[in-house]
């Protein structure tokens, strides 16, 4: 379930919005750009799915995205618990990376195979936390300030689309509003059960 939650950005953030509301969530994210999409989940891929067999499983769609928006890559990114050793550094590594607020040249569109994550979108003296789950394709347009969440102990597949084949290129502001905003561990820990 989609869960939108809107902060100011001052030195101490308030909390302006927190809703599932889908019709609410859309109206929100349309007044900055934004788009969220909802496709069907599909339920027949197995357990650690190769990225070939899931842009299989999500060809029309994908393929409909590609030719709407014009994007000439489209890769996936997978995160899961392996059991390794280094699970916990690569994992802390990895959500380092995108925890720092940044921009794009291209815009950012995540389809939610599995698992979860939140984009945090900075405009507009606000902060829109977006936790996206299976079945939410987001797309953020170009030069928008943001960060990626995807908590402490990330289990997520998203498919990624890109206008060239340079693929994930950020452009770090240096502002550290990340570190004044909730994260994803304490958000999914406080919003509504379905």
């Amino acid at each position: 379930m989609t869960y939108l939650t809107v902060y100011t950005d001052g030195e101490a953030p308030e909390r302006l919005l927190a809703t599932v509301d889908p019709d609410e969530i859309a109206t929100e994210l349309k007044g900055i750009d934004v788009r969220l999409r909802h496709w069907r989940v599909a339920e027949d891929l197995p357990s650690g799915a190769s990225q070939d067999e899931i842009l299989k499983a999500y060809r029309e769609e994908v393929d409909r995205v590609v030719a709407e928006e014009g994007y000439t890559f489209v890769d996936v990114a997978q995160l899961h618990p392996d059991g390794s050793a280094d699970w916990p550094e690569r994992a802390a590594g990895a959500r380092r990376k995108f925890l720092a607020e940044h921009t794009h040249d291209d815009d950012e569109v995540r389809f939610f195979v599995e698992g979860s994550g939140i984009f945090y979108l900075h405009t507009e003296g606000r902060i829109h936390a977006v936790l996206c789950e299976a079945g939410d394709l987001l797309s953020v347009p170009r030069n928008t300030t943001h960060w990626f969440d995807m908590g402490t102990e990330p289990a997520f597949t998203a498919i990624r689309f890109f206008h060239d084949d340079d693929g994930w290129v950020g452009d770090f502001t240096g502002n550290p509003i990340a570190e004044r905003i909730p994260d994803f561990d304490t958000i999914t820990a406080g919003r509504p059960v379905a």
